[in-house]
Parts: structure tokens; C-alpha cells; sequence
């Protein structure tokens, strides 16, 4: 069963960010535009070039109201270990999400059962707490922020604008597409 277009299923949690321990739950993931970036583990190889791209585009996630929470299933205690052993991961200042419980990465469907890892999932979710975006890739390969951005702004696109579309490569500023039966056989 796919995820699109369903809501953030509850949790509760603890997050590393900015020197603290706070609380997350899914309710922090509405009001506004979230991404919910899980990744397999803390120190390791692909995980810290991802989680440094986003750090290096957060703030035009910020600027498009996005807030990043990345999750693996290691504690928030790992995660403050790893933030201030790694200068990759230390330039990190969005919530570090523990899932020691799975409860997180089983909700979206991520969770490599017998494993206690999550595959490298990314999901957009909307500021109703629906999930608009899902992508899960292999382990050994790394996402790109520049791309999740594009994405990011085209579901903000559709959603203020209801009726029209965003076609392949659509970029901010770019012509859309309203459905209708005068495009079929036209495109």
C-alpha cells in the first residue's frame, strides 16, 4: 500500500538538535511543510554526505517553510555523539531523530525488519500531516537536496494552485499544465 496522500501515523520520540535532547512527535509534523528523512545508521559512509547536503541547503528549506527531521533507528544519545565527533555532521541544525522503538520507521514503512535499520526513505508531508512525496532508494545510493527542493516547491506549487500540475523538470517560474480533455493526445 502506498503512503501518498495518507496521514502521519502517531509517534513520539526524542530529537538532537542544537546541543539539546527535545521531544518530537507527529504532531510537530503539521502546520507546515515537513521532510521526514530516514537514513540507515550514524557513522557510516553514504548517511553524513546526505544529512551535509541538507545541512548546506537548509536554509532554503527554511525559506520555503520546510522543516527537516532526519531519523534512523539509532538513540538521540548516538546522534550527540556523532554531531560532536563529525565536522560533516556537526554543520547539522535540524532535529536528529532516535527511533530505537521502530515505531517511527515501521509507521512510514521503512524499517529493514530483522535488520532494526531504515532503508534511505524521504517523505514530504504537507502542513495537513499528509505524506505528498515518498522515495526510498537502495543503501548505496545518496539523495541530492537540490532535486528534494525542486520537488518541495512544485507540491507547494499544486497545492496553492488547484487544477494545475507540474510536468517533468518543472522549476519555480516554469509553465504548468491544467488537466483537461483538450490536452489528451496533445502532450
Amino acid at each position: 500500500m502506498s503512503l501518498i496522500n495518507t496521514e502521519v501515523q502517531p509517534f513520539a520520540a526524542t530529537a538532537y538538535q542544537d546541543g539539546q535532547f527535545v521531544p518530537v512527535s507527529d504532531s510537530d509534523l503539521r502546520g507546515g511543510w515537513s521532510v521526514v528523512f530516514f537514513y540507515p545508521a550514524d557513522f557510516t559512509f553514504v548517511c553524513p554526505t546526505e544529512l551535509g547536503d541538507l545541512a548546506d541547503h537548509y536554509g532554503e528549506f527554511q525559506a520555503l517553510g520546510v522543516d527537516i527531521y532526519s531519523v534512523s533507528t539509532d538513540t538521540h544519545f548516538t546522534h550527540k555523539a556523532w554531531h560532536e565527533t563529525s565536522d560533516t555532521i556537526a554543520k547539522v541544525p535540524f532535529k536528529m531523530v532516535g527511533d530505537p522503538t521502530q515505531v517511527i520507521s515501521r509507521n512510514f514503512q521503512v524499517l529493514r525488519e530483522g535488520e532494526g535499520l531504515a532503508d534511505r526513505g524521504t517523505f514530504v508531508v504537507d502542513p495537513d500531516g499528509v505524506i505528498q512525496l515518498v522515495e526510498v532508494t537502495a543503501e548505496g545510493v545518496g539523495r541530492n537536496a537540490t532535486e528534494l527542493l525542486r520537488r518541495i516547491k512544485a507540491a507547494q506549487y499544486v497545492r496553492q494552485h488547484p487544477g494545475e500540475v507540474c510536468p517533468a523538470k518543472w522549476e519555480q517560474g516554469d509553465q504548468t499544465l491544467a488537466p483537461s480533455l483538450d490536452l489528451v493526445g496533445k502532450i
